[in-house]
C-alpha cells in the first residue's frame, strides 16, 4: 500500500508522513530530500542538473546519504531549500528523480510525501491526502523550525508557492481524488488520526 500526502512546504507533510508510517509501520519516502540533494550537487558545481539527478546514489532515512556522504543537515539550509524549488522545475530532473521514486514505491508498504506524489509519481496509491494551511502559519513554523524572521520566511514561501504551482510540468497541485486535510488548527495526533481513518477505509474497499 502506498500512502501519498502531498502539499507545500510548511503544511506539515514531513512530520506527518513520518508519524503515519511510524503508527503504520510503513516505510517513510522523502521525495523533497531528493530534490535537495540535487540543488546541493549544483551548488557545489555539478554542471548538468539532469545528469546529476539521474546519477546520484540517494539513500534516505534518519539520516540522507548522497553518494555516500551524509547531507542530512546541509539540505536543510534556506539557501539549499530555494534551489531546490528551482531545480524540481527542470523536467529532465523530475523525471530522474520520479523513476527513481517509483522504483522504490512498486514494492512493500510506503508513505510517501512531497509536491507530486499522488498526482505523477504514484496515481495509484490507495490513500491520497493533500495538506495545507494558513499562509502565515506556515510560515510561522518554517521560521521557527529555520530559526528565521517570519515576514523573510513568508516573502520566500509566496515566491516558492507561485513558481511550484504555476510550473508547467508536476504543478503543485491536489490530485482530484485526493481529500484536503486543512492543518491550520490541528495538532499532529489530530491530522495522523484522520490520515490512518482513511486508511481503515481503503482497506475495507480492498477486502
Amino acid at each position: 500500500m502506498v500512502i501519498a500526502i502531498d502539499g507545500p512546504a510548511g503544511a506539515g507533510k514531513s512530520s506527518v508522513a513520518r508519524a503515519v508510517a511510524d503508527r503504520l509501520g510503513f516505510t517513510y519516502l522523502d521525495s523533497g530530500a531528493m530534490y535537495r540533494c540535487v540543488a546541493l550537487l549544483v551548488a557545489e558545481g555539478a554542471p548538468d542538473a539532469a545528469a546529476a539527478a539521474d546519477a546520484a546514489e540517494i539513500v534516505l532515512g534518519e539520516r540522507v546519504l548522497l553518494d555516500g556522504r551524509d547531507v542530512t543537515d546541509a539540505i536543510r539550509t534556506p539557501a539549499v531549500s530555494e534551489a531546490a524549488s528551482r531545480v524540481s522545475s527542470d523536467l529532465a530532473v523530475r523525471h530522474a528523480l520520479v523513476r527513481k521514486q517509483q522504483v522504490l514505491l512498486r514494492d512493500g508498504d510506503w508513505v510517501a510525501e512531497g509536491r507530486d506524489i499522488g498526482t505523477v509519481v504514484c496515481p495509484d496509491a490507495a490513500v491520497k491526502v493533500f495538506l495545507f494551511a494558513e499562509p502565515r502559519v506556515r510560515a510561522q513554523r518554517r521560521a521557527e523550525e529555520l530559526g528565521l524572521d517570519v515576514e523573510q520566511v513568508l516573502a520566500a514561501q509566496v515566491e516558492r508557492d507561485a513558481r511550484d504551482a504555476g510550473r508547467e510540468h508536476s504543478p503543485l497541485v491536489p490530485a482530484a481524488d485526493a481529500v484536503p486535510v486543512d492543518t491550520s488548527q490541528l495538532d499532529l495526533d489530530g491530522v495522523v488520526d484522520q490520515i490512518l481513518a482513511l486508511v481503515v477505509e481503503a482497506r475495507e474497499v480492498e477486502v
